[in-house]
């Protein structure tokens, strides 16, 4: 529980500890950003990461006046990072999921994460792996499971791009856009959390379609 409350006081805050972070490492700072969004996006065992809170927080923090976070090169270095993640997702779905399903070593793995992916996928078709980019958790777990399909990894690279380039672009320049706002600086932990909030809603969409498909498809009376 503590872990948790941990968790989200990082994320809620997380314009503090950026700061921190590059007054602590300097240019460094871009290699840290860079294996972080690297890690949330190509191994699926770490979805906890923070993704959409920490674009918006760099674009943020490099509107402010004096700032040493270059935005755009973060945002060439980030697309790069989250391109090369899925890459390595989705290879690992490739030639390891499978197997790895069948022999029960994807325990650690919530089959429930898997489900809801496969579920995207059914209703959006490669696009998921666009559409997921903004999507926590799904993110994750799209090219892991479009490996494990076996999809063409030449279809899978041109929605890998296309997602991987505009995930960053949006988040990082809305930050940018909006982070000098007197209303953003003095009220980001509520800006992040409707930033979550506001990522999740696909995913709430979809489940409150499907109860709504059941209730529909159940005989009145039972």
């Amino acid at each position: 529980m503590e872990f948790i409350k941990t968790c989200i006081e990082y994320v809620l805050h997380i314009n503090h500890h950026l700061n921190d972070l590059v007054v602590a490492c300097g240019a460094w700072t871009y290699v840290i950003l860079f294996l972080i969004i690297f890690c949330e996006t190509g191994l699926v065992i770490l979805p906890f990461l923070p993704g959409d809170s920490l674009l918006f927080a760099i674009g943020a923090l490099a509107a402010s006046e004096g700032s040493p976070l270059n935005p755009h090169l973060c945002f060439v270095l980030l697309s790069t990072a989250a391109i090369l993640g899925d890459t390595l997702n989705y290879y690992c779905g490739y030639f390891f999921g499978p197997q790895a399903q069948e022999s029960g070593r994807l325990r650690f793995i919530k089959q429930k994460h898997l489900d809801k992916t496969h579920a995207f996928y059914e209703k959006y078709g490669g696009k998921t792996l666009i559409l997921a980019r903004f999507v926590p958790i799904v993110r994750t777990f799209a090219p892991f499971v479009a490996g494990i399909g076996k999809m063409s990894y030449r279809r899978f690279l041109a929605f890998n791009v296309i997602g991987g380039i505009a995930w960053p672009m949006l988040l990082i320049y809305a930050g940018l856009l909006f982070g000098h706002l007197a209303y953003v600086k003095d009220n980001f932990p509520v800006v992040i959390l409707a930033i979550i909030l506001i990522s999740v809603l696909p995913i709430a969409w979809e489940i409150l379609a499907a109860w709504h498909r059941k209730r529909l498809a159940t005989p009145s009376g039972n």
